[in-house]
């Protein structure tokens, strides 16, 4: 049987994060803003528990082979948005890339951006080239290819480096499209996104209910609510386990009512 692995989570302390972390973990005296969840050796595919107290800085990622082998395209899934929370992704129209280079110097651009209010359970596909930003007061789940080459536009006045020539130069400077809209599978299960990067779904297992994992490269299975078991190990919410490829599949059987993330590297056509 392919043994699933528990992957190790590490939290990073962010001057936009909070200290409220529950139910996913416990609170923190330190202002936590991105959990990691690491294994003994990089995978293709990282998974992330964002907590947002404010703005995160505007920015873009580049694509494969633009500034090392592996770009940068993600997608977010919402897990709790205080009232008026919302993120921004795109323009609210389309942009000549000489304003945007003026609007990232003046601070315009946060004017410019596609502020979109967000509640639990949407769904956002970021992919590479896309200018965006993660408002506060947001908890999400993050899927990303496994690179951190990001272009800062705009900071808010943190004294932290910007990348404006970098940006400009890769932005995407049309209208973003907005949500994912989920596409029904079969057994309950929920198909959130699909790139040629990773396909996420959404699964949600009533107590005692057992799914057979089919073989996929890097399967990642994210817990956001309840407690359940793949293979005979203890699985609970905010664990991510990955199921190795090789060998027989093991089983996820859950114990009370339990809603998971899916995720894996599709295979080359």
């Amino acid at each position: 049987m392919g043994k699933p692995v528990r992957l190790t989570p590490s939290l990073r302390e962010k001057v936009w994060g909070r200290t409220r972390l529950a139910p996913w973990f416990s609170d923190s005296e330190r202002k936590i803003g991105e959990v990691w969840y690491v294994a003994k050796r990089e995978l293709p595919l990282l998974v992330k528990l964002i907590f947002t107290s404010e703005r995160l800085s505007v920015q873009v990622h580049p694509d494969d082979g633009e500034d090392g082998p592996r770009g940068k395209s993600e997608m977010w899934h919402i897990l709790d948005a205080e009232p008026g929370a919302a993120i921004a992704l795109g323009f609210r129209e389309r942009i000549a890339r000489e304003r945007l280079r003026e609007a990232a110097t003046t601070g315009e651009l946060e004017q410019l951006l596609n502020w979109i209010p967000v509640k639990a359970g949407d769904t956002y596909y970021t992919k590479a080239h896309t200018v965006h930003a993660i408002g506060g007061g947001i908890v999400l789940c993050e899927i990303q290819q496994h690179s951190d080459v990001t272009y800062r536009l705009w900071d808010y006045g943190r004294p932290r480096a910007l990348h404006i020539d970098k940006a400009v130069a890769v932005s995407e400077l049309d209208v973003h499209p907005g949500a994912a809209r989920p596409v029904a599978l079969n057994n309950g299960c929920e198909l959130l996104v699909r790139s040629k990067h990773f396909v996420t779904e959404s699964l949600r297992l009533a107590p005692d209910v057992e799914q057979r994992v089919s073989p996929e490269n890097c399967q990642l299975w994210i817990c956001l609510e309840g407690a359940a078991t793949i293979g005979g190990e203890a699985v609970h919410q905010g664990e991510v386990w990955w199921v190795p490829e090789k060998g027989a599949q093991p089983a996820v059987r859950a114990k009370t009512r339990t809603r998971f993330l899916k995720t894996y590297v599709p295979r080359a056509t």
